[in-house]
């Protein structure tokens, strides 16, 4: 199977193997799948600038066209010995998968085909074709675990000729994960705020850290919880407007209310309270949403959760067919879902 695992995708990309003509990027984390996009085309050699070299083109605008990703591949490149044909924002459309089988079939003899996808479903289209071809790579994007929050941080840091305190550390790592760029964006500005020193100290993270990996839309996920119709729909919009994806909302609820399902599953096998179940909670819940997690758990049964994600899971699916109407598919799931949540505060 021509795929890898996730945390051996940075090893991978550091020494691509010179057989593969097409590689497949996909996962939740589109920062993470964007900035490793740009690792692989930079091993490539050719000149990211030269539009004869590089040809960049949008999952939309393949599928509209049928035929172009072929097209394209089997172009004879005049200024170069081959050529990169950069797609991105693919998702499930069926045209690029249909164009990717056949060039797995007849490899491009002078291009290489790159692709940036969100999150696809296992053993079906795009990414079930590239999974059992030779002569391409699945990389899978999920958001950072500790582990690779920490060599982000040091990247950085070594970048810089810097430092940084354990505690100051701790801190900011906390509020880091959701996304690649936008985590090291946020480690940027925090180096370049720090300018001048050797180590950067917990009061520098305070100062300048925001909550990236989940501020922009953590606000609207607790408003669905909470049951507060009226500021989830406020929060919802404000994160569309600043350009957030709306798949990352409901990714975030989706990881919320299974966290919640697990909990709520503790707490009727093994009879322990909200509480109980929230400060055992693993990963741990963050200490200023405890009581709202505590309500939640008091509110939703195992039953309504599994409901409620449902609706989200068919939420995800819908936006990957009409990525078009993504927005106004995802603000309706995660409406019910607040509507559904003031209703069972009302019955308890």
């Amino acid at each position: 199977m021509a795929q890898k695992k996730g945390y051996e995708v940075d090893s991978w990309l550091a020494k691509p193997d010179a057989r593969i003509s097409i590689v497949l990027l996909y996962g939740p984390d589109r920062g993470l799948v964007t900035e490793r996009a740009k690792a692989f085309a930079e091993k490539t050699g050719l000149p990211l600038d030269d539009p004869f070299s590089v040809v960049r083109l949008d999952g939309a605008e393949v599928d509209r066209d049928q035929g172009r990703l072929l097209d394209e591949a089997r172009t004879v490149p005049m200024f170069s010995d081959r050529r990169l044909l950069w797609v991105r924002n693919a998702s499930g459309q069926k045209p690029l998968a249909e164009d990717v089988k056949a060039l797995t079939v007849e490899p491009a003899r002078d291009a290489i085909i790159l692709i940036e996808a969100g999150d696809l479903k296992k053993g079906v289209g795009l990414r079930a074709i590239v999974e059992a071809a030779d002569t391409a790579m699945a990389l899978p994007c999920y958001a950072d675990e500790a582990r690779d929050i920490d060599t982000v941080i040091d990247d950085e840091l070594r970048k810089a000729g810097m430092s940084m305190a354990l505690d100051a550390r701790q801190a900011l790592r906390r509020n880091l994960g959701g996304d690649r760029l936008a985590s090291r964006g946020e480690i940027e500005k925090l180096v370049l705020y720090a300018h001048g020193q050797r180590e950067i100290g917990l009061d520098d993270v305070r100062a300048m850290s925001g909550d990236v990996s989940g501020a922009s839309f953590d606000e609207a996920v607790d408003a669905v919880l909470e049951g507060k119709v009226s500021d989830f729909d406020t929060a919802f919009t404000r994160h569309c407007l600043s350009g957030g994806q709306p798949f990352l909302v409901l990714s975030s609820a989706m990881r919320q209310l299974q966290q919640l399902q697990v909990m709520r599953g503790q707490m009727d096998s093994a009879g322990r309270n909200a509480a109980s179940a929230v400060a055992g909670a693993r990963p741990p819940v963050f200490f200023s949403r405890r009581k709202l997690v505590e309500k939640a758990l008091e509110r939703w049964n195992v039953d309504a959760l599994s409901r409620a994600l449902i609706r989200l899971q068919s939420a995800v699916l819908q936006t990957r067919r009409r990525p078009d109407l993504s927005e106004a598919l995802a603000r309706q799931a995660l409406l019910g879902i607040a509507v559904e949540s003031a209703r069972l505060g009302q019955r308890g």
